[in-house]
């Protein structure tokens, strides 16, 4: 079994205040793979990047100074062009969540109680693949790729290259670089 992980595809990061042309792109790309482990029943998780108006308050605000994904708003919604239902979705204060490792270990359990017999391919009892797609690549994906990799080090980790953009595509490819010097696949 994969697990697909969307990371903030969020209309804030696509078409709001951080939204790029690079982020416009990939939607359709994330969208059909969505659908496509829908499909399959594999389990598909998102998260969202999650703000307070105290945002420029804080190191991120005071480092990245532009109000964004404040909890509530049309900017913080995940674009409705990608389908969430029947989805887990994990909120997060920060670019790597400390919730996600457990929401996998969750999935991946749903996943084996209702596909009783289903053989373990990888160390994470089912989980033979986890797959990252989303936005930012330079921050928030190669982030959340750091923490799955700890977590699962046994576990094929891999990133979706014309699923994700960066803040430019520099950075985007930086980061598809230093991923793969952590042994994290790049397709």
């Amino acid at each position: 079994m994969k697990i697909l992980i969307v990371v903030d595809m969020q209309n804030d990061f696509i078409d709001g205040p951080l939204g790029s042309d690079a982020a416009k792109k990939i939607v359709k790309n994330v969208s059909e793979k969505v659908d496509s482990f829908r499909r399959s029943g594999e389990p598909v998780i998102f998260t969202r990047d999650t703000h307070t108006d105290t945002y420029l308050e804080t190191l991120e605000g005071k480092n990245l100074p532009v109000k964004h994904c404040i909890k509530g708003t049309d900017g913080w919604q995940i674009t409705n062009k990608i389908t969430t239902t029947g989805s887990t979705i994990v909120d997060k204060v920060t670019f790597g969540s400390k919730d996600l490792p457990q929401a996998v270990k969750n999935a991946a359990q749903r996943y084996s109680d209702s596909h009783k017999g289903a053989k373990a391919t990888g160390s994470s009892g089912v989980i033979s693949e986890i797959i990252l797609t989303g936005l930012c690549t330079d921050m928030c994906v190669i982030s959340n790729a750091m923490v799955l990799k700890t977590f699962f080090p046994e576990t094929q980790i891999s990133v979706l290259a014309g699923c994700c953009a960066g803040v430019t595509l520099e950075r985007h490819l930086t980061a598809l670089n230093a991923m793969k010097s952590c042994q994290i696949t790049v397709k």
